[in-house]
């Protein structure tokens, strides 16, 4: 399973699943009732407000769409497991790591509430401003031209070969993202509140690092790839200072991938309100030809998008309970 990051959250998602299937509602409920002890207004208010209206607009401010994704994440894995849709494989994106190591067992749902409502809460409250920019350059590159600014940028994301995200500074991000520009590299301005993974975050973490501390932590019951090494971990993710570094440091996703494919993934099930993973893959896996499956898309109704996936995942020789 691939578990979406923030940019893929929606105005009234999981609102279709929940009138669909019990088994997504009962999850989502509780992962809502857990989150209204944490956050300033009813999360559920938020994720189905009225599109364009004043409360919607609070859906894309950090505090509230890492809830929101983890709610809807967590509960289409519920739905996913009352299916007999087991996963043997986990990585996620950024906030997605999060819901997979919940699922994983790593922390317990309330645990995991707890640290997805501080982060959210502490990097909303930092500083607003500071820039993300996709270069479609390698690596490699990309490091030489951050290693002059290291104080104020870094790479944020490595999604595939030549696909770097850079964040932090906007002077500086724009500044390393023009002299891209001008040798004809494709760069890409990313729409978000913060300059997350970049130094902009470090005001955060020594209180984020406090909630990290009073979670009680076990190891994964299912294998997980970590988004800071890109290899299947253990005992790493039950160190509060692996989250606290996982706010803070990039994410190596492309590496994740091939991790996967390595230990025996063919099929990659996304799930989150719309896939934006799954593209980044025949980069990522240039001789392969997996099974690419995307649990919600959209536009899409919520219950006709997730049985498409459940009819493909079962006629490509996938384990069912009917």
């Amino acid at each position: 399973l691939l578990f979406t990051g923030q940019g893929a959250q929606t105005p009234g998602m999981g609102r279709g699943l929940c009138a669909a299937w019990p088994a997504f509602r009962e999850a989502f409920d509780r992962c809502v009732a857990l989150f209204d002890r944490e956050l300033d207004r009813p999360l559920r208010e938020v994720m189905w407000a009225e599109a364009g209206s004043a409360e919607s607009l609070l859906l894309d401010q950090t505090a509230f769409t890492q809830p929101a994704l983890f709610a809807v994440e967590y509960a289409l894995t519920a739905l996913w497991r009352s299916w007999g849709v087991e996963p043997e494989l986990l990585v996620g994106h950024s906030i997605g790591e999060l819901v997979a190591a919940c699922v994983a067992g790593v922390f317990s749902l309330e645990d995991g509430v707890r640290l997805v409502a501080a982060r959210g809460r502490l990097m909303q409250g930092l500083s607003a401003g500071g820039a993300m920019v996709s270069l479609g350059a390698p690596e490699a590159e990309v490091a030489a031209a951050v290693a002059p600014h290291a104080a104020w940028v870094s790479i944020a994301a490595v999604n595939g070969p030549e696909q770097v995200v850079i964040a932090g500074v906007e002077q500086a991000v724009q500044a390393i993202a023009a002299g891209f520009a001008a040798r004809g590299v494709r760069t890409k301005r990313l729409h978000v509140s913060h300059a997350f993974h970049s130094p902009l975050m470090e005001p955060m973490l020594e209180e984020f690092g406090r909630v990290a501390a009073s979670v009680t932590y076990r190891r994964p019951s299912v294998s997980l790839v970590s988004n800071l090494s890109g290899k299947v971990v253990t005992d790493e993710l039950s160190a509060p200072g692996y989250w606290v570094r996982h706010v803070r440091e990039a994410v190596r996703f492309a590496d994740g991938v091939k991790a996967l494919h390595e230990a025996g993934a063919w099929t990659f099930l996304e799930v989150g309100p719309k896939p934006t993973l799954l593209g980044l893959l025949p980069a990522c896996l240039p001789e392969a030809e997996p099974t690419l499956l995307a649990s919600l898309r959209a536009g899409r109704e919520e219950a006709a998008g997730v049985l498409e996936a459940l009819g493909r995942l079962w006629a490509g020789g996938g384990s069912v309970s009917w």
